[in-house]
């Protein structure tokens, strides 16, 4: 995966990370679920700013190869197929005057990274929507759920109960404080984040973007090896960012399964969000 950087090449030197890395990946010498060097190791590796390094490696995200799990480094995908990018249709959701977006998972990561764009453009003046209403249905981890537990014994820990909860405020927080800053800076009238738990374990994830999309993926779980309280932990993990996403929308036509989907999907969120949901301030 080393390879000195050429000077004459007229690419940027992210970029010659960026194609060396995807072909290491598409040619297998780098393995699926393998983990990559830490950014420290890289900039070292190959000679540059961390910035360079970051944005390879978010380049190669983008892309669906590396998924960055949060206190475990990044890996390249368990597989390395194209998933559907949710990030380019949530940001064409900010092109409607009333914006909403459903998120049912467990935390919200990839809803936070896919919303850092479009409010960014929010802010510059090229997306002007008149509202935003963001609602998240996440597991209450204060209770016990079927994962993430020990992989040893499938016992519960207090520990990684509390890291999974710890996590999914992070993201809501960070969603939350996104959001609601535009309307506080006047550049949007309504700006709103609602977050309401829940008992059930996710075994799905769920966007609903403006009530005419649905993305909806199933989670992968497996081992993996976290940091809970300075002790290196294995656990049964959900690994959301490999979640591969399938797209349905009302434009398929009437009667057709992607209108079917969406609508029955609304329903189903609906549902739990007024039947079994309490409402959580982040």
């Amino acid at each position: 995966m080393s390879f000195p950087l050429d000077p004459d090449d007229p690419r940027p030197p992210y970029m010659q990370i960026t194609n060396a890395l995807r072909a290491a990946i598409l040619t297998k010498k780098l393995q699926p679920g393998e983990r990559l060097p830490s950014q420290s190791e890289l900039t070292k590796r190959y000679d540059v700013s961390r910035a360079t390094v970051q944005r390879a490696l978010r380049d190669l995200q983008d892309e669906g190869l590396l998924v960055a799990r949060q206190g475990s480094g990044v890996f390249v995908r368990s597989r390395t197929e194209r998933p559907v990018g949710v990030r380019t249709h949530i940001e064409r959701a900010f092109e409607q005057p009333r914006v909403t977006i459903d998120f049912a998972g467990f935390s919200g990561e990839t809803l936070y990274a896919a919303l850092q764009e479009p409010v960014d453009k929010i802010r510059d003046g090229r997306l002007t929507p008149e509202s935003i209403i963001v609602r998240l249905l996440v597991p209450n981890m204060a209770d016990s759920q079927a994962v993430p537990v020990l992989v040893d014994g499938r016992a519960h820990d207090p520990r990684v109960t509390e890291r999974a909860r710890d996590i999914m405020l992070s993201h809501s927080r960070g969603i939350k404080r996104l959001v609601e800053e535009l309307k506080t800076l006047g550049l949007v009238k309504e700006a709103r984040v609602e977050v309401r738990t829940h008992g059930i374990t996710p075994s799905f994830k769920l966007y609903v973007l403006n009530g005419a999309e649905v993305f909806f993926g199933f989670y992968p779980l497996g081992s993996n090896t976290v940091a809970v309280q300075g002790e290196a932990v294995d656990i049964v993990d959900v690994f959301g960012l490999d979640a591969t996403l399938f797209p349905f929308a009302t434009t398929d036509g009437q009667g057709a399964p992607g209108g079917l989907f969406v609508e029955q999907a609304r329903k189903w969120y609906d549902s739990v969000w007024t039947m079994l949901g309490e409402e959580l301030t982040p």
